[in-house]
């Protein structure tokens, strides 16, 4: 089959499969983004995230992750739902980032991604490689971008016109050649709106993260205690935040998700409990059950939730 046909059929069979678009980028050495992410790991921008700096020609050449690859399959998926935009706007308490709502999404890209993978092996022939999402050292956004899939804004998330950045990503990283997508032109231009509203100062300048300060972060990464001078910063987030994001002015007009399992579950948006703080560890664990807040742990948990609703009451009283 030629690399033409093969290319239009792996990309339409990705759709089919739930994922809003699919591209396509030649295997590199990503030496400027090396340099970019050798800086920012000097600097200890990373924080406690120490497997950030192991694996670094691995992470930076696909070629030695994946010995024999010729390219990277570059897929994401939306997930902006209604359902969580109907629970924000009245919402007061305790939130959990929205792409946490719903079905654990390495699990859900996985799945798609192993039957892609076949797919691609029953169209072309001998095809070796293998899956990533989120996972090993891949440096994911740039792929995406280099594949087409967007551009990298601001805040450091993947942006593209149709989704904003409300989306995920995964990919094949496999030794067989296809037509490859063009990247992405950055187009968030003089706008600061994201490193404007980030309550801790954690974009302190455009393009680069303090992880040591983001939210995201202390509440998912960190397993210390939250240092005092972000404890009340952290707001209502107790997984996660999506204030960099919601003030993105792409994202007002992004696309609406397609792949059921990422939409919120109700007993997330809808707990029964009283207080996210005074939950068991029995009712977390089937609460969350196949949910990336089980990343968390237990004792985490309870230490942001215990946080979040303490910031909830004392917003109420100012």
């Amino acid at each position: 089959m030629d690399t033409i046909t093969a290319t239009q059929k792996v990309r339409e069979k990705a759709i089919e499969l739930g994922f809003d678009r699919c591209g396509f980028a030649r295997v590199c050495s990503l030496d400027d983004e090396a340099f970019r992410l050798e800086q920012w790991l000097n600097q200890n921008l990373h924080a406690t995230m120490g497997w950030m700096e192991t694996n670094f020609e691995k992470r930076i050449d696909p070629g030695k992750l994946v010995p024999g690859s010729k390219s990277v399959v570059s897929v994401i998926a939306g997930y902006r739902f209604q359902q969580n935009e109907d629970f924000d706007a009245v919402n007061i308490g305790p939130k959990i980032a929205k792409y946490a709502r719903g079905r654990d999404y390495h699990k859900v890209f996985k799945k798609k991604l192993h039957k892609l993978f076949d797919f691609t092996r029953s169209l072309i022939g001998d095809v070796n490689g293998r899956i990533f999402v989120d996972s090993a050292p891949v440096m994911d956004k740039a792929w995406a971008q280099r594949a087409g899939n967007g551009w990298i804004g601001k805040n450091s998330n993947l942006l593209n016109k149709t989704h904003g950045s409300w989306f995920l990503i995964g990919e094949m990283i496999i030794d067989v050649p296809f037509v490859y997508d063009a990247p992405v032109t950055d187009h968030c231009g003089s706008c600061t709106l994201c490193i404007d509203a980030c309550p801790t100062d954690a974009i302190p300048e455009p393009y680069r993260i303090d992880s040591n300060r983001c939210i995201s972060y202390l509440t998912i990464e960190l397993k210390e205690n939250i240092p005092d001078e972000y404890q009340h910063q952290t707001g209502e987030w107790m997984f996660g935040c999506d204030i960099c994001q919601d003030v993105c002015p792409w994202n007002q007009k992004a696309a609406y998700g397609r792949i059921d399992d990422l939409k919120p579950r109700d007993q997330i948006i809808h707990p029964n409990e009283k207080k996210w703080s005074e939950i068991t560890e029995e009712s977390y664990n089937r609460i969350f059950a196949g949910s990336a807040v089980r990343r968390s742990k237990f004792p985490r948990f309870i230490r942001n939730a215990k946080i979040a609703e303490m910031n909830s009451l004392n917003k109420d009283k100012s």
